[in-house]
């Protein structure tokens, strides 16, 4: 169970993630951040998203895992974290299992 900071760095940099991969895109897909988890020391975190149409989510991975250095560099310049973890990015399974699971209960 993460603690009340944790959410609350996890809620920021999840946002912030969104901003710099809508700027940072080329737009050939929609990239939609849905999450982000934090390590409870703070020093590692993940941004979980997805892609929209699905047949660009390995591209798109592979762009955001090349641009985790400008993204720390980003939340440097835009939040107030004293101590920045260390970003990966990751497709969330998770929220197209339950796209999924809505579309059969129709």
């Amino acid at each position: 169970m993460q603690t009340q900071r944790q959410q609350q760095i996890a809620e920021q940099i999840a946002h912030l993630a969104a901003q710099f991969l809508d700027h940072e895109s080329n737009r050939q897909s929609i990239m939609t951040v849905t999450r982000a988890d934090i390590s409870p020391d703070l020093s590692k975190g993940t941004i979980y998203f997805t892609v929209m149409p699905e047949s660009y989510e390995e591209e798109a991975l592979k762009f955001a895992k090349r641009k985790r250095v400008d993204f720390r560099t980003y939340i440097k310049k835009n939040s107030k974290l004293r101590r920045l973890p260390f970003f990966d990015f990751e497709i969330d399974h998770g929220e197209k299992y339950r796209q999924h699971l809505d579309t059969l209960e129709i």
